[in-house]
């Protein structure tokens, strides 16, 4: 049986699959972590960290169940996302005392939060039937 170009099971689609997923882990991770011990310090940036989190598991589900309409509203929200929150902390440091996911257009992840969902829209597009 032939892999059909949009299969998340196996090649690419798989494989961005997972980096969603890790991107998942290590978002909500870092959010909880920073929101159950110094919450005070910066709320907005640990909460900002922690929707990217929610953003990033959703797209992970949708993208492996095949959910197109949702996968792509995902990796939408958190194109936006990145887009918005790297130039507001370039713009005023003071906006964000410490780092979120997206801070600095993802430079605290090897920028690949920048990346992404340029990678996930453009395959979603590449594998629409």
């Amino acid at each position: 049986m032939a892999e059909h170009a949009g299969d998340t099971q196996h090649g690419f689609g798989r494989a961005l699959v997972a980096v969603y997923a890790v991107f998942t882990v290590a978002a909500t991770a870092r959010s909880v972590y920073q929101l159950i011990v110094k919450a005070d310090e910066a709320p907005v940036a640990y909460a900002l960290s922690a929707v990217a989190g929610v953003v990033y598991g959703v797209a992970t589900w949708a993208l492996a169940t095949g959910n197109r309409r949702v996968a792509t509203a995902a990796v939408g929200f958190e194109l936006v996302g990145v887009l918005t929150v790297g130039v507001l902390s370039l713009v005023d440091d003071g906006l964000f005392p410490d780092a979120t996911v997206w801070s600095g257009f993802g430079a605290g992840y090897g920028y690949v939060p920048l990346v992404l969902p340029f990678i996930g829209l453009w395959w979603l597009r590449r594998t629409r039937r």
